[in-house]
């Protein structure tokens, strides 16, 4: 069953060798061809290394092709993966440091706000062009998998203004429903319904999650035929831990009475009520782990991990490789959609799709977050119906934002994205519009180089600042590190907790490393 996979961005140390380690435990998928493709050379090289030895190691048929050509690496592919971050370190850097002088304070930035909107437009020309690609060069009907951010604005913009079918994934539900799972086998112990030694596995759970990207509610949620909807809550404010991690979603669920996939830092950006007010952030947030509400969290741990990798590589490549097997695979979707399509072994999992009268209170055409099947005869998604007036409610003001945030990407319409700004919730909730308007050109000038479809507009932005320092009219910006920024730590550091910098560096899901100094 040999297939190609190309895979942009393979210099994600953490995605690429995930999802290669994935796709090679498919015994039907060991002779699969990996085309990877990157921008910077350095990084696709080890990244490269490390996989050739793995494959090596385990004794499979597999190969990499690795070329800076992204056409190339695209020809003639059966699946395409995307997990670039488009502008990097440096763009993001931007996404939150800029924001925070207007006081706007992100945990992450990655998928709304400020910082969400802004990688949208670094990103979605990018996605583009792959699409582009994969309609001349990639063989019909091939797959386009996407993980990178911000998901719901870039799938939207690939299947509707790339052409090629698009599925973005994301591993927030299945977090969640291990929170959920391990929340009902604390409570089932103190009833008496589980044995001390029996452990619940999230698969023992069942549950329908609905919603968008970042913002998917749990709908449904049974165990043993029992509705634990209900007690939720009950089980969340008993949980050991969760009391003190999760305030923003205990909180959440309390008033809605629907507990969100996405981790509470993640969380508390997308609404407008639980970071507008510096003082009373500390009081959301807690900072055992950079997810659970840290100014710049994401940003960190990501600077971290690659400091870690660049610096450390040599020794990965001393280590025994890892073998490759199926009970070391991941709960990233990826590889059990490839293996679902090419084997027709069923599986399910929640993907985020155009809506088509999925979700009836969501507009059609813009992207839900939706429990899906695959087999042999491709991916099916059921329909779900209305949400909850409250997660309704909550989803539309996002998608709307979304909406104006990927046309204003793929147009290049600097008004429409300073309108995006305005409506965004947690942006809205700081700042006046002047501050809208001036933080999105200083936003735009800071992030030029990766903004090909900005570029006659650009200096337009950069005159009407200068104008505005002239004229005694700018909007004056503060000097903070916001509510809870904590200290990058340099490659001195982290060396003294090799395994845990290691495991940082390798991760896909960074919102597992909950460790700080």
């Amino acid at each position: 069953m040999a297939i190609k996979i190309a895979m942009v961005g393979a210099g994600s140390i953490g995605f690429t060798r995930t999802l290669l380690r994935d796709i090679l435990a498919v015994p039907e998928l060991a002779d699969t061809t990996f085309a990877f493709t990157d921008i910077s050379e350095q990084n696709l090289d080890m990244v490269r290394q490390l996989c050739e030895r793995e494959i090596a190691a385990s004794k499979l048929p597999a190969k990499i092709e690795a070329t800076t050509d992204r056409r190339a690496a695209i020809a003639d592919s059966d699946y395409v993966i995307s997990t670039i971050r488009q502008g990097g370190l440096a763009a993001f850097q931007t996404d939150i440091d800029i924001p925070l002088k207007y006081g706007v304070d992100q945990c992450v930035g990655d998928t709304l706000c400020a910082g969400g909107l802004m990688y949208a437009q670094r990103t979605i020309p990018a996605l583009l062009d792959f699409c582009t690609d994969i309609r001349e060069v990639a063989k019909p009907g091939a797959l386009f998998l996407n993980y990178s951010n911000p998901m719901a604005m870039n799938v939207w913009a690939c299947n509707q203004y790339g052409g090629v079918k698009t599925i973005g994934l994301c591993h927030g539900v299945q977090g969640a429903h291990w929170q959920i799972t391990q929340c009902i086998e604390l409570w089932a112990h103190k009833e008496g319904l589980l044995k001390e030694d029996e452990h619940l596995h999230r698969r023992d759970v069942d549950v329908i999650a609905a919603g968008i990207n970042h913002q998917t509610w749990f709908i449904k949620v049974q165990w043993r035929g029992m509705d634990m909807l209900p007690k939720l809550l009950e089980l969340f404010e008993a949980h050991p831990k969760f009391p003190q991690t999760e305030k923003v979603r205990i909180d959440v669920l309390r008033r809605f009475g629907y507990y969100s996939t996405e981790s509470n830092g993640h969380l508390s950006e997308y609404l407008p009520w639980y970071r507008k007010r510096v003082n009373e952030i500390p009081q959301w947030i807690d900072l055992s782990s950079w997810i659970n509400g840290e100014t710049g969290g994401y940003l960190r741990v990501c600077t971290e991990g690659r400091n870690w990798f660049e610096t450390d590589f040599p020794n990965w490549l001393k280590e025994e490789p890892r073998p490759i097997t199926a009970d070391r695979r991941s709960e990233e979707h990826g590889s059990y959609i490839i293996e679902a399509l090419e084997t027709g072994r069923i599986y399910r999992g929640h993907f985020n799709v155009v809506n088509q009268n999925h979700i009836t209170n969501l507009p059609n055409g813009c992207v839900i977050e939706i429990p899906g099947y695959v087999d042999k005869n491709g991916i099916n998604m059921p329909v779900v119906g209305d949400l909850p007036m409250a997660c309704a409610a909550t989803c539309s003001a996002s998608v709307r934002v979304q909406q104006m945030g990927m046309e204003a990407a793929a147009h290049g319409n600097v008004t429409l994205l300073k309108q995006a700004m305005l409506h965004d919730p947690l942006v809205g909730a700081v700042c006046n519009p002047e501050e809208v308007w001036q933080m999105t050109d200083e936003m735009l000038i800071a992030q030029a180089q990766w903004l090909p479809q900005y570029q006659t507009e650009i200096p337009q932005a950069q005159a009407r600042l200068e104008a505005a320092v002239k004229n005694g009219t700018r909007v004056k910006t503060v000097e903070t590190e916001g509510a809870a920024r904590l200290h990058v730590k340099t490659v001195e550091e982290m060396a003294s907790n090799r395994a845990e910098a290691q495991a940082n560096a390798s991760a896909t899901d960074k919102g597992k490393m909950t460790k700080v100094s």
